[in-house]
């Protein structure tokens, strides 16, 4: 099996005991990797996750030790980048051994053509004209923060912050954004209207993929596209508590984790 897991948000300030959510994102990850071939970690795993020059982070010890022991039983973990947990700089690969995407990748998987990515940042060449001007508004001002988190030289001077200033930064920003989230969440939008809907449908015009396979909107989605495409939105390990498995012959489903009995 293959199983595709993205945004659990670990270490998240808003979550009233996040101990006890690491330790139910832990037990997932055990529970699948005895059956597991690979897993794909697909953005946001970390509320917050940033390596200072003068200290490696000190959370997560359940989180990485687990992850090791994943890949130390063969099985292949990749870890893609979300916009809460991008910066990392080659220490979250030395302590967990997984394989570290920092983009998007167009991969073949159990015969089947998929196309991986957190999410953020993709939108068709059109997308904002479908949109009224309060939410062109928010997504430019999204599209100016994410230029900033990919700024090497910004990446590098935040690097020199003490960690507990650092942290205590960005931890609240994420606290934050977690807050307005569950309190204004978005639904799903339609298909002429959702993002990376619109992103793959435009795809599908140069390349196929059987699978868009996306994290990053917390919301749950299977659609097929009118040429056989599906698109897969992982929902999220946060609230939704939702991810994906594909069996041997590439079939894929959308799972829920019964969290009451874990």
């Amino acid at each position: 099996m293959v199983y595709f897991l993205s945004d659990s948000h670990i270490g998240s300030r808003a979550l009233t005991d996040r101990h006890a959510h690491e330790q139910l994102i832990c037990s997932l990850l055990s529970d699948l990797g005895r059956d597991a071939t690979a897993i794909y970690l697909l953005g946001d795993i970390f509320d917050f996750w940033f390596e200072y020059l003068w200290q490696q982070p000190q959370e997560y010890t359940l989180t990485l030790s687990t992850l090791r022991q994943l890949t130390d039983k063969g099985v292949d973990v990749h870890f893609f980048t979300g916009n809460h947990d991008l910066w990392t700089f080659g220490e979250l690969a030395r302590q967990t051994g997984m394989t570290i995407h920092r983009q998007h990748e167009e991969l073949v998987i159990n015969n089947r053509r998929c196309f991986l990515a957190h999410g953020d940042g993709l939108m068709s060449t059109d997308a904002l004209r479908k949109y009224p001007k309060h939410v062109r508004r928010r997504i430019r001002q999204f599209m100016f923060i994410r230029r900033i988190f990919h700024c090497r030289p910004l990446q590098m001077l935040f690097r020199l912050l003490p960690p507990a200033w650092g942290n205590r930064f960005g931890y609240e920003w994420s606290r934050k954004s977690r807050l307005k989230e569950l309190a204004r969440p978005w639904p799903y939008k339609g298909e002429d209207k959702e993002e990376l809907v619109l992103f793959a449908k435009e795809k599908e015009t140069t390349t196929h993929f059987d699978y868009y396979i996306f994290g990053h909107r917390h919301i749950e989605l299977d659609l097929q596209l009118a040429t056989s495409a599906r698109v897969i939105i992982l929902g999220d390990l946060f609230k939704l508590y939702s991810y994906a498995a594909m069996d041997d012959n590439g079939n894929i489903e959308l799972r829920t984790l019964d969290i009451q009995n874990n």
